[in-house]
């Protein structure tokens, strides 16, 4: 199974009432992302000590999801500001992980795409725990992280 087979992709879009520059810097805010999810008890440790990412910084994320203590570490591997950045999982529960976070000026702010790619280890059974349980779980926490950074933005 090529590894383009394996990767499941999911899509959020969020309307923020807010510029797409102040939407990028809130979303590219390790304290702010950590806050989002707050029944998660997820912390962050970056890898420069500054709060917001920028171009290949490094970030872990220790959080507890689906009654397991997860931790993620990730890079910022694009940044395009403040249009476009790309986050990639360096070590962590996935096989692949790509978050690409797309930034659009539409009348009253700014349309927020997350596009999320990921497989699971553990070939045919991993992309069915991938697209059954994991997939729903990960949209939600995307939305649920949309609302965060719109209220965050908004007046």
């Amino acid at each position: 199974m090529t590894r383009a087979a394996r990767e499941v992709l999911t899509e959020v879009v969020t309307e923020v009432a807010a510029p797409p520059g102040v939407v990028f810097d809130l979303e590219l805010d390790v304290d702010v992302h950590t806050a989002s999810p707050a029944r998660s008890g997820e912390t962050s440790v970056t890898g420069n000590g500054r709060r917001r990412l920028g171009a290949g910084d490094d970030v872990t994320f220790p959080a507890r999801h689906l009654s397991r203590t997860w931790v993620l570490s990730s890079r910022v591997t694009a940044y395009e500001r403040p249009v476009r950045f790309l986050d990639e999982q360096v070590r962590g529960p996935f096989r692949t992980m790509r978050h690409e976070h797309l930034f659009e000026a539409v009348p009253g702010g700014t349309r927020m795409v997350d596009r999320f790619a990921f497989s699971l280890p553990g070939g045919l059974l991993g992309l069915v725990v991938a697209r059954c349980a994991a997939a729903p779980y990960l949209r939600r926490l995307l939305l649920v992280r949309g609302r965060h950074i719109a209220a965050r933005a908004g007046p």
